[in-house]
């Protein structure tokens, strides 16, 4: 497999792009990574490994960029270079932690939709307490979305989750403000009775509330992306200041301080489930290839994450899949 990288996307970039694709090459020895982005700077933290390239270009977009404009009018950036090099068929799949905005619309012009879908959808895996995560659809891509729209991200989502995450039937959720079929709004109403169809390939298992997505209750959860973008940012947050208040707490006095000592591998285990950089990045699916937006925070094993994320979509033909059962 050959893989494109974003090298100057993310917050720590390059340093942690090339140490997660440093540290992904060792692990896999039939892959090949492009890094797109100032040669010289990438340079400094790489070791010149086999079956790494380095490909120049003196263009970035940045975080404040106007993600169309920046797509068309910076052609030479890592970012844009990156998803066209999927585009032209010299990489199988492509990965950046930059510009979320412009990475969306750089996946739609350059790679292009899968015949069929009518709204491509951002998905990440998100924590559970069990740590088995689980798959939320859509988280920003689409804003305004149609009851078809929810019912193709339900199918994609099972057909990722039966291929990646090797769950042979994924519970198939509807975010809702309530668990009765009658919740909801129009929008919600209509997506829960399309997805009784007996003929989809999911297993629907109704609506599901927000308050019980970490407890697992469903393997796929769908929603509109206006209300999925609410529910990751609220996950995000709220997991950021738990361990901000803990850290707090637990060195407040001495006697805190040596209670820390003692439960510190609990609290590292606690932090490894709810650790986004174990699950990779969030997926563009609906394209014509596997297209990964790595967080924009990632560390190297966050970029090591999405790396075997897009791996293994592309072994398992997950692409081809979704084609097929749209079609």
């Amino acid at each position: 497999m050959k893989l494109a990288i974003d090298a100057m996307g993310g917050d720590h970039a390059p340093q942690a792009v090339v140490e997660g694709a440093e540290k992904a090459l060792t692990q896999y020895q039939d892959l090949e990574i492009v890094l797109f982005g100032n040669e010289d700077q990438i340079k400094q933290y790489s070791k010149g490994m086999n079956r790494l390239t380095v490909i120049h270009t003196d263009e970035v977009i940045s975080s404040d960029d106007s993600p169309v404009r920046a797509v068309r009018r910076k052609k030479n950036s890592s970012m844009v270079r990156a998803v066209q090099e999927v585009k032209n068929g010299n990489a199988d799949a492509c990965i950046s932690a930059g510009n979320t905005g412009a990475y969306m619309t750089a996946g739609l012009l350059v790679v292009g939709r899968i015949k069929g879908i009518e709204r491509p959808a951002l998905s990440p895996m998100l924590p559970t307490l069990g740590g088995e995560g689980f798959l939320l659809l859509d988280v920003g891509a689409n804003m305004d979305a149609k009851p078809t729209h929810l019912v193709q991200y339900a199918v994609m989502g099972s057909i990722y989750m039966q291929k990646v995450r090797n769950i042979s039937t994924p519970r198939v959720g509807l975010l809702n403000v309530g668990t009765e079929a009658g919740k909801g709004n129009d929008l919600t109403k209509q997506v829960y009775q399309q997805l009784q169809d007996q003929d989809l390939p999911v297993d629907f298992v109704g609506n599901v509330e927000a308050r019980d997505l970490l407890n697992g209750a469903a393997d796929v959860v769908v929603c509109d992306g206006f209300s999925g973008n609410l529910v990751l940012k609220s996950i995000e947050g709220t997991a950021l200041s738990m361990f901000s208040l803990l850290k707090d707490e637990l060195t407040s006095s001495f006697k805190n301080k040596l209670a820390a000592g003692v439960l510190k591998p609990s609290f590292k285990q606690i932090k490894q489930k709810l650790d986004y950089a174990e699950y990779g990045g969030a997926g563009l699916f609906g394209l014509r290839s596997p297209v990964i937006k790595a967080h924009g925070s990632s560390d190297s094993q966050g970029i090591f994450s999405a790396i075997r994320q897009a791996k293994t979509m592309h072994e398992e033909k997950v692409v081809d899949l979704i084609t097929s059962e749209i079609k």
